[in-house]
C-alpha cells in the first residue's frame, strides 16, 4: 500500500482534541526546558527527540478509532487499540531516523551549518524509509511462515486415510 495523505482525521477531530495535544506538546517543550537549564544542554537535548505529542495523539487516534466502530454497531476496542499501536510502530522508526539525523549532523556541522541540516534531513528520510520498508517485509514474511505453519498442522492432525 502507498504511504498517502488523508484529511478525513481532520473532519473527525474536535476543536478540545486540538487543545489538548496542544497543552501536552507545551508541557513537554517546557520541561524539557527546565531539564536542559537544570542539567545542560546535552541532557535536554534527548528530551527533544521525545516526541512531545505522541501520548496525546496515541489516546486520540483509539478514541477515533473506536467511535467509528461504535456508530457501526460494533465493539471497537480492538481495532482503536491496533490504530494506536501502529501509530506507535510509526513513532517508533520515526525515532531511529531522529538517531541518524542527530549523527549526521554531528558529523557534518564543523563544515557548513546549511550542509549539515540537508544532509541531516537526507539521512533521516533514507533510514526512517528503510526501517518503514524493512518492517513492512518482515512482517510479510512472518504473517508468510505463520500460515505455512498453521497448515502444516492442520495437516498433521487431521485424520490419514
Amino acid at each position: 500500500m502507498p504511504v498517502k495523505l488523508s484529511t478525513s482525521a481532520l473532519k473527525q477531530t474536535h476543536w478540545y482534541e486540538y487543545g489538548v495535544r496542544f497543552l501536552l506538546g507545551g508541557i513537554a517543550t517546557v520541561f524539557t526546558g527546565i531539564v536542559g537549564a537544570r542539567f545542560g544542554i546535552s541532557v535536554g537535548g534527548l528530551f527533544l527527540a521525545l516526541p512531545a505529542i505522541f501520548c496525546a495523539s496515541a489516546t486520540l487516534i483509539e478514541s477515533h478509532e473506536r467511535r467509528r466502530k461504535e456508530k457501526a454497531g460494533l465493539s471497537g476496542m480492538r481495532r482503536g487499540r491496533q490504530a494506536a499501536a501502529l501509530d506507535a510502530a510509526g513513532a517508533g522508526l520515526g525515532s531511529i531516523g531522529l538517531v541518524a539525523f542527530a549523527a549526521a549532523f554531528y558529523v557534518m556541522v564543523t563544515a557548513s551549518i546549511v550542509g549539515a541540516f540537508a544532509t541531516a534531513i537526507l539521512a533521516w528520510a533514507m533510514v526512517s524509509v528503510s526501517a518503514w520498508w524493512l518492517r513492512r517485509k518482515l512482517r510479510i514474511t512472518s504473517r508468510r511462515k505463520q500460515s505455512q505453519g498453521s497448515a502444516r498442522s492442520a495437516r498433521t492432525r487431521s485424520p490419514t486415510r
